[in-house]
């Protein structure tokens, strides 16, 4: 009897579709938020917020001029968002491309790689020689290999010691390694603009993050100042290394598949962005 006094409710409608379409929203804006906390967008999606409010406020109080002047402001709203959110939106697309790989495509054993990295690192961490080597893994880096000088030469200790010589032209630049070659060295690197980096890291380490937050790259850095070996991937920084950890950490990244060594650093960036 009390239940025909009430007007039919919204959840009396639900089926199996529309909870798989509220469903796949709710996941959507789950990662996009997860995407956008700890970055720069974050402030610029509060604008919009108000904006949007302030466009509400307007019309529930008949503001025509307001409100006219906000509906032609709409439809160039979208445009601006894509060039402001065009790194967060650059980052998604690469990370979305990376999860879908279920195996890795290189076929060679990269422990005879990483035995060289280290045994270099450990050298220029023992003589304060700063390095910046970039481990490539599927994501391509050729626009930022493009920007160095090119050398397509084997990986070798030799190599990377030559390069970081102090005086040589190449040493301030960054190392590329495809697989067990040096694609190139000299090259540039982003800046990362997180905020929440210590400032104790230099330029050579936001450089290190930066290209890690662009691409599923492993950066191993040596700190010309006080020697500390670190190890950046998927944005966050681990620093005061020894040749041991890092070869651990190398194996350990590369032993496993790509998308398993994608989706852990993305959880941990958004709190973490730097671990000491």
């Amino acid at each position: 009897m009390l239940a025909d006094g009430f007007p039919v409710t919204p959840l009396a409608r639900l089926d199996v579709r529309s909870a798989l379409d509220i469903l796949i929203i709710a996941i959507l804006i789950y990662y996009l938020l997860k995407l956008l906390r700890g970055t720069r967008a974050v402030q610029m999606l509060v604008a919009i917020g108000l904006l949007m409010l302030f466009y509400r406020g307007a019309r529930w109080a008949r503001l025509e001029m307001v409100e006219w002047l906000l509906t032609t402001m709409l439809p160039y709203v979208a445009i601006t968002l894509i060039i402001l959110f065009q790194p967060e939106i650059r980052r998604a697309l690469s990370r979305f491309g990376r999860n879908l790989a279920l195996m890795r495509f290189a076929s060679h054993n990269p422990k005879d790689s990483h035995d060289d990295i280290v045994m270099a690192a450990e050298y220029f961490s023992q003589n304060r020689i700063g390095a910046l080597m970039v481990v490539e893994r599927q994501a391509g880096l050729r626009t930022y290999i493009e920007s160095g000088i090119p050398l397509d030469a084997k990986l070798s200790y030799d190599l990377l010691l030559s390069i970081f010589r102090p005086g040589s032209p190449l040493h301030d630049g960054a190392v590329i390694i495809e697989r067990s070659r040096v694609a190139a060295a000299g090259c540039f690197l982003p800046l990362s603009l997180n905020p929440l980096i210590s400032k104790q890291l230099g330029t050579r380490h936001r450089a290190g993050i930066g290209i890690t937050e662009d691409s599923d790259a492993v950066v191993v850095l040596v700190s010309e100042e006080t020697g500390s070996i670190s190890i950046a991937s998927g944005g966050a920084i681990d620093t005061n290394l020894s040749p041991e950890e890092l070869g651990d950490r190398l194996n350990e990244m590369f032993s496993r598949r790509r998308v398993t060594s994608v989706l852990p650093a993305a959880l941990v960036n958004a709190r973490t962005p730097v671990r000491k």
